[in-house]
Parts: structure tokens; sequence; C-alpha cells
């Protein structure tokens, strides 16, 4: 099995471990995000949400074109480092409580 073919195995497990999770914290919600959008689609050439009422949808935006030029592997292994912090989070927080 190629390498790629892994990495696109290893980051849809994470996708789904993603969307099972608990809820995270805004900031943390739109840098997987932002990952997620750059691995499956690569630069944002969407416009800019314009009207005031969707804040949501520019946080989205902008959290996105952040990550202009970066390599669609290169956002898949981010994605799943970034699900990986978010679940020893979540253990941790268990621990603790």
């Amino acid at each position: 099995m190629s390498k790629s073919k892994d990495l696109q195995e290893e980051f849809l497990h994470y996708v789904e471990v993603g969307n099972s999770m608990p809820p995270q914290t805004a900031d943390n919600m739109l840098i997987a995000y932002a990952f997620f959008k750059q691995a499956t689609q690569g630069d944002n050439t969407n416009d800019r949400p314009t009207e005031s009422s969707n804040v949501v949808q520019t946080f989205k935006h902008d959290a996105w074109m952040r990550l202009q030029g970066m390599p669609k592997e290169e956002a898949m292994r981010k994605y799943i480092a970034t699900i990986k912090e978010f679940l020893k989070q979540s253990k941790k927080e268990d621990l603790s409580s």
C-alpha cells in the first residue's frame, strides 16, 4: 500500500474520531476545520463573507485562508495531529474531574 493511501485512510479515520468527539472550544474547532478544508479541497478560493450577521462563516473562511499554499498531505497530517491532541486533552480533563 502506498504512503499516500495510508495517510488518506488514517485521515478518514481521524475525521470519524473528530466527528464523534464532544464539542471543543471555538478556537480548536476552527483549527480542525481549516486543516480539514485544506486537506480535502486545497486552497480557499471563496470570497470572504461580507454579511456582518455571518460571523461564524467569516471566522471559518479566515482560518482556512491562513493555510494558503499548504499541501493537502501536510494538512492531513496536521489535522490528524490536532485530533490526537484534542483526545489527549480530553483524557487529562477526565482524569482531573
